[in-house]
């Protein structure tokens, strides 16, 4: 009678699954939860049926035979999102092939709200915590029982598993493609110094433009206004300049507003580009912006895979860098 009530009541279990695949139930619970020595084929035939019957496993009996809770922490200091949501979502595209959850911790940069998210995600037996923020500086580790991966903000351990964007290469490429499209004079204008993002990427302009550079670099703020007002620093100390490469989308932005208004066209008279691919800033400025895409999503993804690994016994050491991406757009080049 139990059995016929839960038929009609459309319950599908794992012995259902089983007899459609014509294995036993421990063959079928084997390849549901990509345990065991099974055959790829046998492991597809399961999860066919198990997709013809819409069979649902029960989390709670999956963490109780594994050991794992199939949930992970990703503890961010980034409370506007503008990084650690990209961020997040790549780790949640790796982590679903998985059938795991994420749990998102914003600490607000409060070291003590941090501490008490870690404890929080300890109490949940997640399996393993991702750690981000909105700066690229090294961090302290956190000190759990637990795996961790820290994603665009390193660990200051060089043992611990860090992926992060190679800035370098990004504003590399991006004066790069200056001098490809022919500037001879170009200038470099990013955030505060005390931004190791913004020393990063200063650096390696410098470094990229060579004899074509006319400098110093300029810091400032993250901002439009910083933008504007450098034009003017600039044109003053090098009228000829023809290029000006930006550590961030938004001061670009503020670049090409102020050369519009000085009556410079853009790229014909000044190349400009940006930095992020900030698709608020990058499209919305006039004209789209050519810059450097961090590739968060992509960061995010293999953050989670590193973590996948430890979880599974093979952890990772050591930083990863990983390229960031140039999108050309009007910009720099003339329509």
């Amino acid at each position: 009678m139990a059995s016929s009530a839960s038929s009609r009541a459309g319950v599908v279990r794992i012995t259902d699954v089983a007899a459609l695949a014509g294995v036993s139930p421990g063959t079928a619970s084997k390849a549901l939860n990509d345990t065991g020595q099974l055959r790829s084929e046998t492991r597809e035939r399961v999860r066919r049926a198990a997709e013809q019957l819409g069979f649902t496993p029960d989390g709670r009996a999956r963490a109780l035979s594994s050991g794992r809770s199939y949930t992970v922490g990703l503890v961010t200091t980034d409370s506007s999102g503008r990084f650690s949501i990209p961020i997040m979502l790549g780790a949640e595209d790796a982590l679903s092939a998985g059938e795991m959850a994420l749990l998102l911790c914003d600490t607000r940069d409060d070291p003590l709200r941090e501490q008490h998210y870690v404890r929080t995600l300890l109490a949940r037996r997640v399996d393993g915590i991702i750690v981000t923020g909105r700066r690229t500086e090294p961090r302290p580790p956190i000190d759990v029982p637990i795996p961790v991966v820290y994603a665009f903000s390193s660990s200051t351990d060089p043992a611990d598993a860090s992926v992060v964007v190679d800035d370098r290469g990004g504003a590399t490429a991006a004066v790069g493609h200056l001098l490809d499209v022919g500037c001879t004079a170009i200038a470099h204008v990013t955030g505060p110094q005390r931004h190791r993002s913004a020393v990063e990427r200063a650096s390696a302009a410098v470094e990229a433009a060579g004899g074509a550079f006319r400098g110093p670099a300029l810091y400032g703020e993250w901002s439009e206004r910083w933008g504007r007002h450098a034009v003017d620093l600039l044109l003053r100390a090098h009228p000829d300049l023809d290029a000006i490469s930006c550590g961030s989308d938004q001061i670009a932005r503020g670049v090409c507003e102020r050369l519009r208004e000085l009556g410079r066209r853009i790229p014909e008279d000044v190349a400009v580009t940006g930095y992020d691919n900030w698709d608020v800033m990058a499209l919305a400025s006039r004209p789209p912006l050519t810059t450097v895409d961090l590739e968060l999503e992509e960061l995010g993804r293999h953050a989670a895979r590193l973590l996948l690994d430890a979880v599974a016994g093979r952890a990772h050491r050591g930083t990863v860098a990983l390229p960031a991406r140039l999108v050309v757009r009007a910009s720099t080049l003339p329509d």
